[in-house]
């Protein structure tokens, strides 16, 4: 049995109020939420989305989950972060793969789909519903950013980009590709970052 379902992951919005920004990560990890059908809900990069989510009072996290950071098992267990104020996304739907067992990086034909166009012109319509000025968007990695540029029309957003949290992302962000660097301080480095995003006003 292929250890990744592959089945489209849907964006999480908060279940009332509006929202006043977005992140996009680049696609649903084969540990989290292709498993708990969540973005970055059990996704190794994800633990530290929603600890910055999380201090900024943009997510609620049951305290069971930072026990055994699984989306397979939040599955199992029911266990689901209520946002605040935040939707969130992929830039592609899908943990990409070619065997059922390992991910795959989906590529720019895959992003540029049309109905994967369609897809994020209509999540970023639903987190901008309301809205009199620009919603913001996070997209973490060149790649979420390069496909959200390419959007026509423009949405009305402003874009931010950060690396993406992974290791090989926070590495290839970091000065001399993070030679001489500790992972864990270039992690606390981009929550602070994405922190401070979360926050402006």
């Amino acid at each position: 049995m292929p250890r990744i379902h592959g089945r489209p992951v849907p964006a999480l919005f908060p279940d009332s109020g509006p929202v006043s920004v977005m992140l996009f990560g680049e696609a649903p990890g084969p540990r989290g939420a292709d498993q708990s059908e969540i973005p970055f809900w059990g996704d190794g990069a994800g633990i530290t989305v929603y600890r910055a989510l999380a201090a900024t009072g943009r997510a609620l996290v049951p305290e069971a989950a930072w026990a055994d950071w699984n989306g397979a098992r939040f599955k199992t267990l029911g266990l689901r972060p209520i946002l605040s104020g935040t939707a969130l996304s992929n830039a592609y739907p899908a943990c990409p793969t070619k065997d059922g067992d390992h991910f795959h990086a989906p590529s720019n034909r895959d992003l540029l789909a049309p109905a994967n166009l369609v897809r994020l012109s209509a999540e970023l319509a639903q987190a901008a519903l309301d809205r009199t000025s620009p919603l913001r968007v996070i997209a973490f990695g060149k790649r979420a950013a390069w496909v959200l540029g390419r959007l026509a029309p423009p949405p009305p957003i402003l874009l931010h980009t950060l690396p993406h949290p992974s290791a090989q992302g926070l590495l290839q962000g970091a000065p001399n590709r993070g030679k001489g660097l500790r992972l864990e301080d270039l992690r606390n480095e981009w929550q602070v970052r994405l922190i401070t995003l979360l926050s402006e006003p």
